[in-house]
């Protein structure tokens, strides 16, 4: 009986993870995530059969694309005028009419029209951008929809949940959505906080073992807030009291959101109700969500939505596009910047082409794996001319890239796997030069503030702290 045992186990030891190496094979489209997977799985059998089916499994049913041919995406659709990119080229400064080209390649990538006619203007921390938001919470009279990765259940989480509590008392439409991960960062969960308060809400792709991980894949990272379908908040800011750096918090987290109106607002919207439509099955219709598109500015800008799905790679696309478009100069702020090989290229390529690449990078970071992992490419885009700046105190957690003075992009994602393959992100691009100078100013003061990396700095590092940099490398694709 032991012998039968004996090659049950071996056999099992020998199926699964074949068996599950075939199905990394088949539905990983990262070479090097599955590279990474199938050689845990065989290195490390039943520990890397847990993890892959813990981690690695996209389980997320995208029911929220059949809203896509929905009535309300189709009238929200006829509401807005795209801008074509020929028309774009008029709009531009004499020497930034190159950047047509990223138009061009954003709209066949994205899927997005270009639209003309908003307003925009940017919010730094939470000190600026949470009265704002709550300011127009209080104004609203029709929706309101707020999607974010965290909600944390402290002075700031309860200030939103008060002003949204009365929001519904004046009989607001309110849809709250959180992520579930993102949803248990604080105790007890401001999910039952809010429900207590009256306030519809839902977790977003809620697993078994949703505890607070912050290696977990497949989360919904975006940051959107709409109120009456005009008005759009959108950004890296999450709903936590360290985002409060003037009321210094215990661990503050500087950031930065936009306020937006115009006819983008109506993107923020639809990926809200797509999200909305793929947690709880009910579609958000009707004009009190998706009005008349109306302008009220001069800005030109895209919604960009990205994620594990049919959005794959659509923003890695557009950066690298961007890269390779730029002639004078690249600025990049991110929290977390592990770059695949595609992304060293094009900003070494950029960089060497004479485009003055500059990347502002928190000199420590929150997490741990992530810092130690991101120091091992440092040192492999200086090489390239590539300019790092670190940031010191406050953790820098903002997302901002301009190009040439005339190209800006805001919004969640980071330069992370997972951020550009794992997770469902929301990101705006704007053409407007008053906008992206504003942009610039938020990165000239990242810049005042921070220090320059040398390659020289990098090299002369104790041989140790190289070594753990590399060998967390190797964990890159799972990260």
């Amino acid at each position: 009986m032991l012998d039968i045992w004996t090659v049950m186990l071996g056999a099992l030891a020998v199926v699964v993870p074949a068996g599950t190496s075939v199905h990394i094979v088949l539905t990983k489209r990262n070479s090097s995530a599955a590279i990474a997977w199938v050689g845990l799985v065989w290195l490390a059998p039943a520990l890397g059969v847990f993890l892959y089916l813990l981690l690695g499994i996209n389980r997320v049913q995208r029911r929220a694309q059949a809203i896509r041919s929905d009535e309300a995406s189709d009238d929200l659709m006829e509401q807005v005028t795209p801008l074509p990119a020929a028309a774009l080229e008029g709009l531009l400064a004499p020497h930034n009419v190159h950047l047509a080209s990223i138009a061009r390649l954003a709209g066949r990538v994205s899927g997005r029209p270009l639209l003309a006619g908003n307003a925009a203007r940017i919010l730094v921390d939470g000190d600026e951008a949470y009265p704002a938001m709550i300011e127009a919470i209080h104004r609203a009279r029709h929706t309101i929809a707020l999607c974010t990765y965290i909600f944390d259940h402290d002075p700031a989480g309860l200030r939103f949940r008060d002003a949204l509590a009365r929001a519904v008392e004046r009989g607001v439409e309110v849809r709250v959505l959180i992520d579930a991960v993102g949803a248990r960062y604080s105790r007890p969960s401001m999910v039952g906080i809010l429900r207590q308060a009256g306030i519809p809400v839902a977790r977003f792709h809620p697993e078994l073992f949703t505890w607070r991980m912050p290696y977990f894949n497949l989360r919904n990272h975006r940051k959107i807030l709409v109120v009456d379908g005009r008005i759009g908040f959108t950004g890296g800011l999450n709903i936590r009291h360290g985002h409060l750096v003037k009321e210094a918090p215990g661990y503050p987290v500087r950031d930065l959101h936009v306020r937006m109106e115009g006819p983008v607002v109506a993107e923020f919207q639809e990926i809200f109700a797509e999200d909305w439509y793929a947690t709880t099955g009910e579609r958000l219709r009707g004009t009190g969500w998706f009005p008349p598109a109306r302008e009220c500015g001069d800005v030109v800008a895209r919604g960009i939505f990205d994620g594990p799905d049919v959005n794959y790679g659509k923003l890695q696309t557009i950066l690298l596009g961007a890269l390779a478009t730029a002639e004078r100069s690249v600025r990049v702020v991110t929290p977390y910047f592990i770059p695949d090989p595609s992304i060293q290229d094009a900003l070494g390529v950029a960089a060497m082409r004479g485009v003055e690449v500059e990347i502002y990078l928190p000199e420590n970071g929150n997490l741990a794996l992530v810092q130690w992992a991101s120091q091992a490419y440092w040192a492999s885009v200086l090489e390239k001319d590539v300019r790092i700046f670190l940031t010191g105190r406050p953790f820098d957690h903002s997302k901002v890239m301009t190009v040439d003075g005339g190209w800006g992009l805001v919004g969640s994602a980071n330069w992370d796997p997972r951020s550009l393959e794992l997770n469902f992100e929301f990101n705006v691009e704007s053409y407007d030069q008053g906008f992206v100078e504003a942009l610039d100013d938020f990165v000239d003061e990242r810049r005042a503030e921070g220090r320059e990396i040398t390659e020289e700095e990098m090299r002369r590092r104790p041989f140790l702290h190289r070594l753990r940099d590399d060998t967390v490398r190797l964990l890159s694709p799972l990260l």
